[in-house]
């Protein structure tokens, strides 16, 4: 019995053009209705369901690629970076735009021009389906913001993108050389998307169902990319994407259709047809 389903957003739960339609609503409000628990996990910044197309809806959030868990009444818990990090990185990386994600905002290291030549590597199609959500979150970043001000925050995520393919090998040498205070869990291969180690979106779902009173086999979780595959190799109840990664589907081990043709809400409105309620639990003070 699935008394909790998390899926990601991009690639997964979200149509082809990354919007929330009529399909998804309607599952959205399903999951409601039978008294379960609807949970977006995304490396999306996400601290109400006004954001994103979500207005309205009953669904809950791990986001931050799981440092920031969100319930009905706002901010459960949240899962920061240690401060060292942020000490030693942004030195050694000033040519890079490190994007700091906070309960605040986001505060960017670099300028809004150094972020943009970040997205030049994307291919032509996917430059215009996105085009519109980047301008659209740029004009909420803080930029060029200097480190003392960072370090006066809570740091909960870190996302940059390196076109440069040498810098990004040093990047990626400097994260495997502090393993301890960081890791990388990117959607796609030309991000990084950092956390602190223990952090992940699989371990903020199972947090979530804790505080629920909900066993991990009553979970059912839905991805497609990289920071999906710790939450997909956690759960029984594991679903890519046709349209998803090599390793995210190994990391399923079930594949469903493609996000273009609904496959996500469709497969969790199979699910609650199958189950005729969920059964009441204990919710965990």
């Amino acid at each position: 019995m699935i008394k909790l389903f998390a899926a990601d957003l991009d690639g997964t739960l979200l149509n082809a053009f990354h919007k929330v339609d009529r399909t998804v609503a309607r599952a959205v409000r399903a999951v409601a209705d039978a008294g379960a628990h609807m949970v977006l996990a995304t490396g999306r910044t996400m601290l109400s369901n006004r954001e994103h197309g979500f207005d309205g809806l009953p669904v809950e959030m791990c986001s931050g690629n799981g440092s920031i868990v969100v319930g009905p009444e706002g901010v459960l818990k949240t899962f920061p970076l240690q401060p060292r990090l942020l000490e030693e990185l942004v030195p050694a990386f000033p040519d890079i735009c490190f994007e700091c994600v906070t309960l605040e905002g986001m505060f960017a290291t670099g300028t809004a021009d150094m972020r943009m030549a970040g997205f030049s590597s994307d291919p032509w199609w996917r430059q215009i389906a996105m085009r519109g959500m980047r301008q659209t979150f740029q004009s909420s970043i803080h930029f060029e913001t200097p480190l003392a001000v960072l370090l006066e925050r809570e740091v909960l995520k870190v996302n940059c993108r390196v076109p440069d393919p040498a810098r990004a090998e040093e990047l990626k040498a400097f994260v495997a050389a502090h393993a301890d205070l960081v890791v990388n869990a990117p959607f796609s291969p030309v991000m990084f998307e950092l956390t602190d180690p223990a952090v992940n979106k699989g371990a903020s779902i199972a947090w979530l169902a804790r505080f629920y009173g909900i066993e991990e086999d009553e979970v059912a979780v839905y991805g497609d990319g990289g920071n999906d595959i710790a939450m997909l190799e956690r759960f029984e109840h594991a679903y890519a994407t046709a349209n998803g990664s090599r390793e995210a589907k190994r990391a399923a081990g079930t594949v469903i259709g493609p996000c273009a043709l609904h496959a996500v809400p469709r497969h969790i409105l199979a699910t609650l047809r199958r189950q005729s309620r969920v059964p009441a639990y204990t919710r965990i003070e």
